[in-house]
């Protein structure tokens, strides 16, 4: 199965949050299940603000002690891959390409998993 790493909070946010884009530099071919990895790096996590998460998505930004990383998470199903002007609008859209998501699955446990960049698959 395929699977993506993702940073967190993003990674939340596909699962609980309303998250119905990836946001990538580049476009893929792939439609179908799709794995969501929660990376380790907390890189993207440190750039967020707490005050405006709530204002922009309209939910809290967990704090960084509540997020589970180097797991997978669940899985979503990965219907269009657009670019960001064909999209429709949302706080969530950023860009340049859009990995359109729906149906998102939480597994009961994360399983501990390495991430890869890119696509990767998951046996």
């Amino acid at each position: 199965m395929k699977a993506l790493s993702i940073h967190q909070p993003w990674a939340w946010a596909i699962l609980h949050a309303g998250k119905t884009v990836e946001n990538r530099g580049w476009p893929t071919r792939y439609r179908g299940p799709l794995l969501i990895h929660a990376s380790k790096t907390r890189s993207s996590y440190d750039r967020e603000a707490r005050l405006d998460w709530e204002n922009v998505y309209g939910v809290a930004l967990p704090r960084w002690e509540e997020l589970v990383i180097g797991a997978l998470l669940g899985m979503v199903d990965l219907v269009d891959c657009l670019p960001a002007c064909q999209v429709t609008p949302s706080p969530w859209v950023e860009g340049p390409v859009c990995w359109v998501l729906a149906n998102p699955r939480t597994f009961d446990k994360p399983i501990p998993w390495r991430g890869m960049q890119g696509l990767f698959d998951v046996p």
